[in-house]
């Protein structure tokens, strides 16, 4: 869930969302699109919205791994993000994006956690 204090900062030339500031102290904190931490620490506003849109969303589109209970991890890939949940599905060998595939799907809570690993 979304906290209250989060405030939205979207690109200025398409509008597109790209994460949030939120007021911490003195400063603010920059959370992408997933909710998490873009940069450890407190910045001012206006650097706290420039390492947003460098960070922008195409990091959304990378193959990602999924840690499971069981301690194993499978590739994924982001299918849906909002700021109630985020949806993965199953990429092994690049089958997310074959046509008719029916991945495995998980549905994990927003912000994303750390079992989502990026990159």
């Amino acid at each position: 869930m979304l906290p209250r204090d989060w405030i939205e900062h979207r690109r200025e030339d398409d509008r597109e969302l790209v994460g949030w500031i939120a007021p911490e102290g003195d400063g603010f904190r920059a959370f992408d699109i997933l909710g998490r931490p873009v940069v450890a620490g407190v910045l001012d506003s206006l650097n706290a919205e420039e390492v947003l849109e460098e960070r922008g969303i195409g990091f959304l589109a990378a193959r990602h791994r999924l840690r499971l209970p069981d301690g194993s991890e499978r590739p994924v890939r982001i299918s849906e993000v909002d700021t109630t949940r985020i949806v993965v599905i199953a990429d092994e060998w690049g089958s997310a994006s074959a046509v008719g595939s029916e991945a495995d799907a998980y549905e994990l809570a927003f912000p994303a956690p750390e079992d989502l690993i990026l990159g």
